[in-house]
């Protein structure tokens, strides 16, 4: 570490960096909305499906995120747990326009709430009801609804209506994210 680094983080200068997990189920969008909030010189053209998982950074203001994209293919999902430890924050993506697997989404989310390197946690959630350009797209407070958010009482939250593509509502989220894990990192 160089003299201007130690120098920048005794004046509180240095952002601070946070681990954060992307879950939600495969095809939901996770991947395209972390390359979305990436510098536009940083941004990948053409977005695959993750295999396994992927890491990714971005910086806000404030904060510097490690981004850990979690595949959300079936196979895959009992990866998540191994990386609960490490994260302080969640952003979970939903297919808004996916009611079929809603199902499986809310039993993904409950899995995940109630596994031990969580449930005690304070961890935020940020939750993106991503593909509201879709003709099919339910709203953001009716995926709330479904996926029963409002018994989320012992973690902040909070949910944001998004489409990925454009980036719409994604800055919404992140600005809520960074604030509220300023107030429990401080």
């Amino acid at each position: 570490m160089g003299l201007f680094d130690k120098l920048a983080g005794w004046l509180g200068l240095k952002k601070k960096e946070v681990h954060v997990l992307c879950l939600g189920l495969d095809n939901s969008g996770k991947t395209t909305i972390i390359n979305k909030l990436k510098p536009s010189n940083a941004q990948t053209q053409d977005i695959v499906p993750t295999i396994g998982f992927s890491i990714e950074k971005f910086k806000t203001s404030s904060l510097s995120f490690t981004v850990f994209d979690m595949s959300g293919q079936g196979r895959y999902r009992n990866l998540w747990e191994h990386y609960y430890k490490e994260g302080q924050a969640i952003i979970f993506v939903i297919d808004s326009s996916d009611k079929l697997r809603m199902v499986v989404a809310k039993e993904e989310l409950d899995t995940l709430l109630s596994h031990p390197d969580i449930k005690h946690r304070r961890l935020p959630i940020l939750f993106f009801a991503n593909k509201m350009d879709l003709r099919d797209a339910i709203s953001s407070v009716k995926v709330s609804q479904l996926l029963s958010l409002e018994n989320i009482k012992d973690k902040p939250w909070h949910i944001c209506a998004s489409d990925a593509l454009k980036g719409e509502g994604l800055q919404e989220g992140v600005d809520w994210l960074q604030g509220t894990l300023r107030v429990i990192l401080l």
